[in-house]
């Protein structure tokens, strides 16, 4: 018997956005492209962060105080950001190495088509009148309650 999907916010969330990149992207390229991108996207935003706390850090110690700023960080909470984001900046680099592996394979159209057709499947269009239908039977199944309204 397979197990029912987490219901918690942050799964649904998560369920959502996976569905979504699913529709959105589905194909072997694109997958490919819209990993590269969110990695390079990632490590921009960790690289800029690192570095503007860097200065923060560097301008108190020049400034020969350890005052806390208008976000109240105070030394130790920056420099222990400083050392998370320089070891997930560490991370990104490797699966940067990983994903150029992966940059490496091409695939035929006929295998592309293969992915579509597989997207459609694990990720079916919500707003798909189908499935709206078929959501709102399943909804008013007398047998079935609601999660939310179990206590």
């Amino acid at each position: 018997m397979q197990e029912e999907p987490c219901q918690c916010p942050d799964c649904q969330r998560f369920y959502k956005e996976h569905d979504r990149l699913l529709r959105e992207f589905p194909t072997f390229k694109q997958q490919q492209e819209l990993n590269w991108a969110s990695i390079q996207s990632f490590r921009t935003l960790c690289s800029k962060v690192t570095e503007e706390l860097q200065n923060q850090l560097s301008k108190k110690h020049i400034a020969g105080s350890s005052i806390e700023d208008d976000q109240h960080m105070s030394d130790l909470e920056i420099a222990d950001a400083i050392n998370e984001l320089e070891n997930v900046n560490a991370y990104l680099y490797s699966i940067e190495a990983l994903m150029e592996r992966i940059f490496d394979i091409k695939v035929s159209e006929n295998v592309e088509v293969k992915f579509r057709e597989i997207s459609q499947k694990l990720a079916p269009d919500p707003l798909n009148i189908d499935r709206l239908i078929l959501n709102r039977l399943f909804h008013q199944t007398p047998d079935l309650p609601d999660k939310n309204n179990l206590k």
